[in-house]
């Protein structure tokens, strides 16, 4: 069955139309392409397909230089020409506003990462047993099934090899010390400063600390080891603890020209310079005052919260992680900020914390639940700043936000992950009484 992809979906599939007018998804297309395909699987008013051969490709598909592409989950479009990556996120964007908010804003076009490879500053992979072998890698492609990989080209050049080293190394102490109980590795570089962490997430187990400490930090040239005890399903990841094996136990990077410090637990914005340029555009959104009282719900290590502290606003920053507040306080004390750190639910915290002139709002996927968008409004704030990762989610809290007197004023998305269907967006939220 032939078919000529027509766009990119979000979730990274190619969208086509088969004869009987349905809409069909499939994977690994890029729009220009004429493909012969294999329906997987069929739906009421859509299908899903595999790609059997390209008859005739786009102009705008690319070779993908890594050896995992097409099984690995990691990336979805490396097959795409950057200029449509952009276009394409930019579209997927608006789409959402339109048909899920029913918003007709004008969006820009998405502003490019600097980097297309080697921005990623952490990976995480999960580890595996295989044939009583240890295997590091990622999940394939829409499914669970383990991928080993040796190499990740998303990681900064000199560090593309890694998974090969680190997997060597738990070879090693697997070999000596048995079962380590090692549920994921994760990676973190930096560029600017130099500082490489690794974080092993285990059991709760016995464990050769020392030992794994030496052998890790050999591997990859760590500065710090960490161990993050974790249990229940791998999902969650419940973190019941953190031991130091080597090192200070946090990771250091710079962010606007701030040095920024997180602990393994804690989030951390995966490609610090496409990071800065979405800061300094949403600062530039918000046009905070020194006049003003500021909220940074779900303020993490203080990507916002510090450049809002430096303008000499009062800035009221709410985090429920622990690692996370321990990490904003020490950022703050080496900026020599101040701001009111409050630890616990925003939810349930925002209702005795006042009014504010302006908040800022960066959630998790998910994004924001019904009650906190109803907390939001009693807090009466004139702007509403919502840096969010997922373009349905922001649309939802768009309507949502509508209906509690908000209008969308604008919005940007920024291209943090190249290679990828994701998309970041910086959104402004306007009064309508103002």
């Amino acid at each position: 069955m032939l078919v000529t992809i027509e766009s990119l979906a979000y979730g990274g599939d190619g969208v086509a139309h088969l004869d009987d007018g349905r809409v069909v998804f499939v994977r690994g297309g890029c729009p220009g392409d004429q493909v012969e395909i294999e329906i997987t699987a069929e739906h009421d008013r859509r299908a899903d397909a595999r790609i059997i051969s390209v008859v005739c490709p786009s102009p705008d598909r690319t070779e993908a230089p890594c050896a995992y592409f097409g099984d690995c989950g990691g990336c979805q479009w490396q097959h795409v020409s950057a200029e449509l990556q952009l276009s394409a996120k930019a579209r997927i964007v608006s789409d959402a506003l339109r048909h899920i908010a029913h918003a007709e804003v004008s969006v820009p076009a998405t502003a490019s990462a600097p980097d297309r490879y080697g921005y990623r500053n952490k990976v995480e992979f999960e580890c595996a047993d295989i044939g009583g072998r240890v295997h590091l890698g990622y999940h394939a492609l829409g499914s669970h099934e383990f991928i080993p990989v040796d190499r990740c080209l998303l990681l900064p050049s000199g560090f593309e090899d890694s998974p090969r080293a680190l997997t060597g190394a738990l070879r090693y102490l697997s070999g000596r010390y048995g079962s380590l109980g090692v549920r994921r590795v994760g990676l973190r570089v930096s560029v600017r400063t130099g500082d490489v962490e690794v974080a092993l997430w285990t059991d709760p187990t016995s464990f050769p600390r020392q030992m794994a400490a030496k052998t890790l930090s050999d591997a990859v040239g760590a500065r710090g080891v960490v161990r993050l005890l974790v249990k229940g399903a791998q999902q969650k990841r419940l973190v019941t603890g953190v031991e130091v094996l080597s090192g200070r136990g946090h990771w250091t990077e710079e962010l606007c020209g701030r040095r920024l410090t997180a602990s393994g637990p804690s989030f951390f914005q995966l490609n610090t310079a496409a990071a800065e340029v979405l800061v300094t555009r949403a600062l530039a959104q918000a046009s905070p005052t020194a006049q003003d009282r500021i909220l940074d719900m779900y303020s993490g290590v203080g990507t916002f919260t510090l450049p809002l502290a430096a303008t000499g606003a009062e800035v009221v920053a709410v985090e429920n992680s622990r690692y996370a507040l321990a990490d904003l306080r020490r950022n703050l004390d080496q900026a020599r900020l101040e701001a009111d750190v409050v630890g616990g639910d925003a939810v349930r915290e925002l209702p005795s914390l006042g009014e504010f002139d302006v908040v800022f709002v960066d959630p998790p996927r998910s994004g924001l639940h019904h009650e906190a968008i109803a907390a939001l409004a009693a807090a009466g704030p004139r702007t509403i700043i919502y840096v969010s990762c997922n373009p349905t989610t922001l649309a939802r809290d768009a309507q949502h936000l509508s209906r509690e007197g908000y209008r969308l004023d604008q919005v940007e998305p920024h291209d943090l992950f190249p290679q990828t269907y994701h998309v970041e967006c910086v959104a402004s939220f306007r009064r309508e009484s103002d």
